[in-house]
């Protein structure tokens, strides 16, 4: 993974408006299989090349799920980072990834609440500039008061 940076916390006294971080990795089939393990999802549309050339993908795609899980790498490693607790999000999957694209995941904060800790960031994965999946999340962050 090749991440804008380093990997940490940012506490919610620290976090501002507009704040973005990012990362990007490519997608491997060892990526898929060990999903499909451990998620328990086995759809072949992910793991059968055969099957998957008869769907209206006409090839294997990723599981949503995995592409999302680098929204939750960006979220958890960088912003707001360690000790962050989810608390929701939303997702719109807008086109497949394909074993072998290079995925960016990005969070921006598009809303602070210090009170309760907590921060709303609009999210999105994109390959070569294409929006593959938008959504928003909202999470509890770590707080130098509290943590």
């Amino acid at each position: 993974m090749l991440d804008n940076q380093p990997r940490g916390t940012i506490c919610i006294e620290d976090i501002e408006m507009g704040m973005t971080r990012s990362l990007q990795k490519v997608v491997t089939d060892r990526d898929i299989e060990m999903f499909a393990e451990v998620s328990t999802d086995r759809n072949p549309v992910h793991l059968d090349d055969d099957y998957a050339r008869d769907t209206i993908f006409q090839g294997r795609i990723a599981h949503g799920m995995l592409t999302a899980g680098l929204i939750s790498a960006v979220i958890g490693e960088q912003l707001p980072g360690h000790g962050t607790v989810y608390m929701g999000q939303t997702l719109k999957f807008l086109a497949p990834v394909r074993p072998g694209d290079l995925v960016h995941a990005e969070v921006q904060v598009i809303d602070i609440d210090i009170a309760k800790r907590r921060v709303k960031l609009d999210c999105h994965c994109s390959i070569d500039g294409k929006k593959v999946l938008i959504g928003e999340a909202t999470v509890l962050a770590p707080s130098r008061k509290f943590d």
